[in-house]
C-alpha cells in the first residue's frame, strides 16, 4: 500500500493559437516516505514535467507538489495532501549490509500497470554502469521494466533498501532481459 503510481504532464503552447495545455509526459513509481504525505521517486520520473499526479494503491489520486530534487542522485521528493486514510509509510532498511545472493522484491507500476511485484536476488553491489554521478547501483535480477522507476527495492522484511531506477539490457525493447 506504500508504493504509488506517478503520472506526469508537460505544458506546451500551440504555436498557431498560443493556447497552453498539458500533454501526457510519462509515468513511474514512488513510495510514501512519511505520514506527512511525502513521496520519494527518481528525479528522471518528474524531470521536465509541469504537473504530477500520484495515485495511491486504493485508487485515489492527488496532485503532487515538488518539494525538492537531487539530480546528482536521481532522487526527487513530492508532497501530496492526503487527509483521512493516509497510506502507511514504507519501513526504511539499510543497503550497506546487503549481501550478493540476498532475496529482494522490486515493487512498482511497470507499463502503467499498478501494484506489480517481482522477486529476485542481489546480483552485485556497487555496480557502475556509467550513468553519471550516481553510479553505485545495487544490481538485481528481479524484473525491472519501464514504469518501475522510483519504486521500492525491498528486502524480504518489507523494508525499502533501494530505488528501482535503471534497466541495462542488450535488447531494443528496453525490457528486463539483461
Amino acid at each position: 500500500d506504500s508504493v504509488v503510481f506517478i503520472t506526469t504532464a508537460e505544458r506546451v503552447v500551440d504555436p498557431w493559437t498560443r493556447n497552453a495545455y498539458d500533454v501526457p509526459r510519462g509515468n513511474g513509481s514512488g513510495f510514501v516516505w512519511d505520514q506527512l504525505g511525502h513521496v520519494v521517486t527518481n528525479n528522471h520520473v518528474i524531470a521536465g514535467a509541469s504537473r504530477a499526479v500520484v495515485r495511491l494503491a486504493d485508487g485515489r489520486a492527488f496532485a503532487a507538489r515538488l518539494v525538492g530534487r537531487a539530480p546528482e542522485h536521481d532522487l526527487a521528493v513530492l508532497h501530496i495532501g492526503v487527509g483521512a486514510g493516509r497510506p502507511p509509510p514504507i519501513p526504511i532498511g539499510a543497503s550497506n549490509d546487503l549481501r550478493v545472493g540476498q532475496s529482494v522484491f522490486a515493487i512498482g507500476n511497470p507499463f502503467g500497470l499498478g501494484g506489480s511485484v517481482t522477486v529476485g536476488i542481489v546480483s552485485a553491489r556497487g555496480r557502475n554502469i556509467n550513468a553519471g554521478p550516481y553510479d553505485n547501483f545495487i544490481q538485481t535480477d528481479a524484473a525491472i521494466n519501464q514504469g518501475n522507476s522510483g519504486g521500492a527495492l525491498a528486502s524480504m522484511n518489507g523494508e525499502v533498501i533501494g530505488i528501482n531506477s535503471a534497466i541495462l539490457t542488450g535488447g531494443q525493447d528496453g525490457g528486463s532481459i539483461g
